[in-house]
C-alpha cells in the first residue's frame, strides 16, 4: 500500500472529517462569542464601572531595551479572554446538557442482565446464608 493511499484511506475515515467539521464550526462558534463578549457584555460592564474599555486596560512596565517602545502588560485584554472561555464553556455546559435530555433511556426497555460473575456471587452469596 502506497504512502498516498494510506493517507488517503486515513483522511476519509468518518472521524476524522467529523472532527475536522467541530473544528471549523468550532472556530466560528468562538468568534461569536468573542463579539458577543467584546461587543455586547464587556461595553455595559465598562460603562457600570466607570467609562473603562477593558481590552485598552494595562500596565506600564517601562520602556523596552530600544529606549523608544514602551512595555505594556495588557490585563484588561488577558480579562476579556478569561470572560470569552467562561461564556463559551458555560454555552457548551449548557448545550451538552439539553442533549442529554434529549437521549434519556426508553422506559420501556427492560434493564439488561447483571455478568455472569455478579450472577455467581449471588448464588454464593444464598447458598451461605441458607447454611
Amino acid at each position: 500500500m502506497s504512502f498516498a493511499s494510506e493517507f488517503k484511506e486515513f483522511a476519509m475515515k468518518g472521524n476524522v472529517i467529523d472532527l475536522a467539521v467541530g473544528v471549523v464550526i468550532g472556530i466560528a462558534f468562538g468568534k461569536i462569542v468573542s463579539s458577543f463578549v467584546d461587543d455586547v457584555v464587556m461595553p455595559p460592564l465598562g460603562k457600570l464601572i466607570g467609562g473603562v474599555n477593558f481590552s485598552d486596560l494595562g500596565t506600564s512596565l517601562g520602556l523596552a531595551a530600544d529606549g523608544q517602545t514602551e512595555v505594556i502588560l495588557k490585563w484588561g485584554a488577558f480579562l476579556q479572554t478569561i470572560s470569552d472561555f467562561l461564556i463559551i464553556a458555560l454555552v457548551i455546559f449548557m448545550a451538552i446538557k439539553a442533549l442529554n435530555k434529549l437521549k434519556k433511556p426508553d422506559p420501556a426497555a427492560p434493564p439488561p442482565p447483571p455478568p455472569a460473575s455478579e450472577v455467581l456471587l449471588t448464588e454464593i452469596r444464598d447458598l451461605l446464608k441458607a447454611k
